[in-house]
């Protein structure tokens, strides 16, 4: 029996462009079939799935609108005018944000927008030297947006204006909250990424000191799998809400929560959720592990 002859890199050629033409022979007529299009491209390979995820999350974007996404007034970070320059570097530093509203005699005043690179200008340049400091000197101007700013318009300005943060403001001119150009990007690729970030696709990575880091959006499911614990699984999906279910809102950075034998502490969160955790066994857990 003749072996059947194995395709040419020619044949693999025209069989791709045949399936890209098939695909893309008909028009779509709206937005599920546009996504129906690109899974199907995905599916044959002709698309990467980051690609894919990033389209879609464009197409979300126009969608969506500044109250979807901001930051609300509860949970922003702020500077008060009066603080102190000592006050104002303990926000900084604790914090980790390189942006700050700043509000004048109430939360519905803002003043401003502090950079923590601008803080720079009011230390000594030598040891001893004292710089007088005013905070309006400091900042600059706020930019205000509302409610109803469809996401797309407000990233284009953004960029052509070079600003990174905006006021959110309701249709009576109160402050709703604060969105920045990351949270945007965000919606469209997926949380990027800072300094405790670790390269590794595992949500669970364990340190020499047998120290874990742990991605917050990991089931409570794959987490009792790994560490062979039997954390409430019924009653939060992820092991960041069950961290912040146990704080009862949004946890801060460095705080921590001790569940069963496991300490959880925030690494890494927004204004909205925790998004990396380091977790440790107990001291009592690990005596008793010991032989």
């Amino acid at each position: 029996m003749k072996k059947a002859d194995s395709p040419t890199p020619a044949g693999n050629l025209e069989n791709w462009i045949s399936s890209l033409k098939q695909l893309f022979s008909r028009t779509p007529q709206d937005r599920a079939a546009i996504t129906e299009i690109l899974t199907s491209a995905e599916r044959n390979n002709l698309l990467a799935r980051d690609t894919l995820t990033m389209i879609n999350g464009a197409m979300n974007v126009s969608e969506l609108r500044a109250r979807d996404v901001m930051v609300p007034k509860i949970r922003i970070v702020s500077i008060q005018q009066g603080f102190r320059l000592h006050k104002i570097i303990n926000i900084i530093s604790e914090s980790g944000y390189s942006r700050f509203p700043v509000f004048g005699d109430s939360r519905e005043e803002v003043v401003g927008i502090l950079l923590a690179k601008d803080m720079l200008n009011f230390f000594p340049d030598k040891p001893g030297e004292k710089k007088d400091f005013n905070i309006r000197e400091a900042m600059r101007p706020a930019a205000f947006i509302p409610e109803s700013k469809r996401l797309n318009v407000l990233l284009r300005e953004l960029r052509e204006n070079k600003n990174h943060m905006v006021i959110v403001v309701d249709e009576y001119s109160h402050v709703s909250g604060i969105i920045t150009i990351e949270d945007i990007l965000e919606e469209i690729i997926g949380d990027i990424f800072d300094e405790h970030d670790y390269d590794d696709e595992e949500n669970i990575h364990r340190h020499k000191d047998d120290r874990h880091t742990v991605n917050a959006l990991t089931t409570l499911e794959e987490f009792n799998e790994y560490f062979g614990a039997e954390l409430g699984a019924d009653s939060y999906d992820t092991v960041g809400g069950l961290v912040t279910h146990k704080l009862g809102r949004v946890p801060q950075k460095g705080e921590t929560v001790m569940e069963d034998e496991f300490i959880f502490t925030v690494l890494r969160t927004d204004q909205r959720k925790v998004k990396l955790l380091r977790v440790e066994k107990t001291i009592a857990a690990k005596v008793a592990a010991t032989p």
